[in-house]
C-alpha cells in the first residue's frame, strides 16, 4: 500500500463529493442498501460497525443514519477531518480514527458485528502480503459471527479488457459545473496508476485538478482466498443486480 494512497485521498477529501452527482443522495442510498444486506445476514437493528476505509464517510453517515453504532477509520488524516466534520453537520454521533487498513492499529479487537470495506478501497493493498495483513486485522476486530462487508470494481471482467480510460462524466448538481475522468496506466499484468482528472467550473474559467493513485486489478477468487485464510467462512459474493449496490459485494463471517 504506497504512501501515494494517502496523498491522493488527502489531496481529494475537499473535493471527494464532487464525484457524486448528488453525494447526500448516495450516502442514504448506500446506508439503505447496506443496512439491508446486513440485517439479511443477521445483524441487529442496532449493529455495532466498523468502517475500516471510510474515507470523508460516504458508508459511515449512512449506517449511522441508518441507526447503527459506527467507527470509522482511514489512513487519510484529511478525510478523517472531513468525516468528522460532516457528521458533526448532520448531528450523527460517530467515532472516528486515522488508522492503516493493514494493521487497524488502536482499534478495539473481537468488538464489532460488522466490517464494512466498500468503495474498491481493498484493491489499493498492491501485493498478498498486504492483502493478507488487512483481511487479518479485519477477522481480529470481528466478535465471533461477525460479518464482514466488501465491495470491489469487477476486476473479473475488466482484467479482460484492460481500459485505459472511463468515459468523462458532466455533473451539474451537489455543487460547481464539473467533469470527472478516469485515466488508467496499466503498469503490469494487474497493477495500474489512476490518473483522476476534475474540471470545475469558475467565474475565471475552468479549474482542472489532477489526483493519482496506484491499485492492483483485485480478482474474487483471490480477495475470497485471503479471506478464508484470515478465518473468515461462508464467503458470497452478490453482483449488483443480486445487491442493490452499485459494485460487486463479497460477505463473509466469522465463526
Amino acid at each position: 500500500m504506497s504512501d501515494s494512497v494517502s496523498a491522493f485521498y488527502n489531496g481529494l477529501a475537499a473535493d471527494y463529493h464532487l464525484l457524486f452527482e448528488d453525494w447526500d443522495a448516495a450516502i442514504a442510498r448506500q446506508g439503505e442498501v447496506l443496512d439491508r444486506l446486513m440485517r439479511a445476514a443477521g445483524l441487529p437493528a442496532k449493529a455495532r460497525i466498523l468502517d475500516c476505509a471510510c474515507g470523508i464517510g460516504t458508508q459511515a453517515l449512512g449506517l449511522a443514519g441508518c441507526g447503527h453504532v459506527v467507527l470509522g477509520s482511514d489512513a487519510s488524516a484529511a478525510s478523517i477531518t472531513r468525516a468528522r466534520a460532516e457528521a458533526a453537520k448532520r448531528g450523527l454521533d460517530i467515532a472516528f480514527t486515522v488508522a492503516d487498513m493493514r494493521t487497524l492499529a488502536g482499534i478495539e479487537r473481537a468488538a464489532f458485528e460488522a466490517v464494512v470495506c466498500a468503495d474498491n478501497a481493498l484493491p489499493h493493498l498492491l501485493s498478498d502480503v498486504e492483502l493478507h495483513a488487512a483481511t487479518r486485522a479485519i477477522a481480529a476486530c470481528l466478535k465471533p459471527g461477525g460479518l464482514f462487508l466488501g465491495s470491489i470494481r469487477d476486476y473479473d471482467s475488466l482484467l479482460s479488457e484492460r481500459p485505459t480510460a472511463l468515459a468523462p462524466r458532466f455533473l451539474a448538481s451537489g455543487g460547481p459545473h464539473r467533469i470527472a475522468h478516469q485515466v488508467w496506466e496499466w503498469l503490469d499484468e494487474e497493477h495500474y496508476r489512476l490518473h483522476l482528472h476534475i474540471a470545475l467550473e469558475t467565474d475565471a474559467g475552468w479549474d482542472c485538478r489532477h489526483h493519482v493513485t496506484l491499485y492492483r486489478a483485485l480478482g474474487r477468487a483471490t480477495l475470497a482466498a485471503a479471506l478464508a485464510a484470515a478465518g473468515l467462512a461462508e464467503i458470497v459474493w452478490l453482483a449488483p443486480e443480486e445487491s442493490g449496490y452499485y459494485q460487486p459485494v463479497v460477505l463473509a463471517k466469522k465463526p
